[in-house]
């Protein structure tokens, strides 16, 4: 059975913009194919607490052979996605201008619920359980049409 939600998913506006695709450029270093999130739409700092939206078009790089005639994200790019969120959720607690690498460095209990496939818009949830300059551990959960397609924990770094 798939864990509550962190967040009540009816009180998520979609339409906000708490952080713009090019200040999570400044913050993060993926670039092209790997950039996972287009902005945040929620961010409260106080609690390590943010919400992130991708929408998956079919130009996605892994549309055309993950998997063809039925494409769906791969699970380590909803990892990822989760992995990004909870960068840009330390480096704007700890104001580092990105000038800091925060680096993946572990998961544990993640759980794939179902599929995001091109055309939906992917909602990533993040929220700090242990959160210091130096480590970061984020819970995270993944939503398609509000239903949970992924959850798991994210550990980071700074490398």
């Amino acid at each position: 059975m798939a864990s509550q939600p962190i967040l009540e998913l009816a009180t998520i506006n979609l339409d906000e913009v708490a952080v713009t695709k090019e200040e999570i450029l400044e913050l993060n270093a993926q670039r092209e194919e790997f950039e996972q999130l287009d902005r945040l739409i929620s961010l409260d700092l106080e609690q390590g607490l943010a919400v992130g939206i991708k929408k998956q078009t079919p130009e996605e790089f892994w549309t055309r052979g993950h998997i063809p005639g039925r494409p769906i994200m791969p699970g380590v790019l909803m990892i990822e996605m989760a992995a990004q969120l909870s960068s840009v959720i330390y480096h704007l607690k700890f104001n580092t201008g990105g000038k800091k690498f925060f680096g993946f460095a572990g998961v544990n209990n993640v759980k794939f619920r179902g599929s995001v496939e091109p055309g939906c818009d992917f909602l990533m949830i993040t929220r700090a359980k242990k959160l210091s300059s130096r480590i970061a551990v984020f819970e995270s959960q993944g939503f398609v049409n509000e239903k949970m397609v992924f959850e798991g924990d994210v550990t980071g770094i700074v490398i």
